[in-house]
């Protein structure tokens, strides 16, 4: 790390104006603000960009409690930015994050070829690149604040799953060494912040109208304003005592997308999506959770309209397969 700190301080000079651009969620928040507070007194301007609006409550509450600047992609003239970094993405990975030409590249996603930067640290064995961030650092000798801490502490638990996903041990170190500086308080507010007041229609809308299948529980929501609504439902459903599976579809902007939860016990959520929707449009997925997408043109001849009934019952006679 020693020789890697050195590279990265290495870019910049005092006169430099940074641009970090993000696609926001807690891993990128907490990267970028790690990466303002190394070159801090070391740069002329920092400023934290996302390339698109922040629509997940926890994302909100993150940047509220933590106070972290942002500043809309949209109102960012990128001319005049000396230096371009890019924390927990790359250029390949959304069209806004191309034609750029990054002096710092920072991430933790498997290594694209097109990857290009004065500096690239990518590190695919990590499980959050936050933990890369700590690591810069620990090595600085920079004692995070409270704020600070708790933003990487937050993206580590939350990009790791708790660590019942892919971590290593460089993560278990980073989350311990974090630990101390951080106010569980914040986490935890953090967390819970799952809904706002105009969300709450919506979990009326799933939670007055469900169809048990086995131990399938089936919803249709309608249009929603954002998939996350979908994705939050099918995790509030998998409480349900009775059931190990939630399924749960909407519409969102032209697309029919329907979110598969399970308990993970001898089960492939995955499969199921592909099998289901997977000639119809994009579908695919892990053992315990998946997603599908299915453009309304392609559903051909079927129109439901706004039949919620139909809907439910379309959804129920793909995924049983009758």
């Amino acid at each position: 790390m020693r020789e890697q700190l050195r590279k990265l301080y290495k870019l910049f000079a005092h006169e430099d104006r940074l641009l970090i651009m993000i696609d926001a969620d807690p891993d990128s928040l907490g990267s970028a603000l790690a990466l303002k507070r190394l070159l801090w007194r070391r740069v002329a301007a920092c400023v934290i960009s996302t390339i698109r609006p922040i629509t997940r409550p926890q994302n909100q509450t993150m940047v509220r409690l933590l106070e972290i600047p942002l500043v809309p992609y949209e109102k960012i003239n990128p001319e005049e930015f000396s230096r371009k970094a890019l924390v927990d993405g790359q250029p390949a990975h959304h069209e806004r994050f191309g034609g750029v030409a990054y002096d710092l590249i920072i991430d933790h996603h498997p290594l694209h070829p097109q990857t290009q930067a004065r500096l690239v640290d990518v590190r695919p064995a990590y499980g959050a690149t936050a933990t890369i961030l700590t690591e810069y650092l620990r090595q600085a000798k920079i004692k995070p604040s409270l704020k600070l801490a708790t933003a990487l502490f937050y993206a580590i638990k939350t990009d790791t799953g708790n660590f019942e996903s892919h971590s290593i041990e460089a993560d278990v170190q980073a989350f311990h060494f974090l630990f101390r500086y951080t106010r569980q308080a914040l986490v935890r507010r953090i967390e819970i912040a799952e809904l706002t007041l105009g969300m709450l229609k919506y979990f009326r809308r799933g939670l007055g109208r469900w169809q048990i299948r086995h131990d399938r529980l089936y919803s249709f929501v309608g249009t929603v304003p954002t998939p996350d609504l979908l994705v939050m439902l099918a995790e509030f459903f998998l409480r349900v005592v009775e059931i190990s599976w939630s399924i749960v579809g909407g519409i969102y902007q032209d697309k029919f997308i329907v979110i598969f939860r399970n308990d993970g016990l001898r089960k492939n959520a995955g499969r199921l999506a592909i099998k289901a929707f997977g000639k119809l449009g994009s579908a695919g997925g892990h053992a315990a959770s998946a997603r599908a997408e299915i453009p309304l043109t392609a559903l051909g001849e079927v129109n439901l309209g706004e039949d919620a009934d139909a809907w439910e019952n379309f959804l129920i006679t793909l995924v049983e397969g009758k």
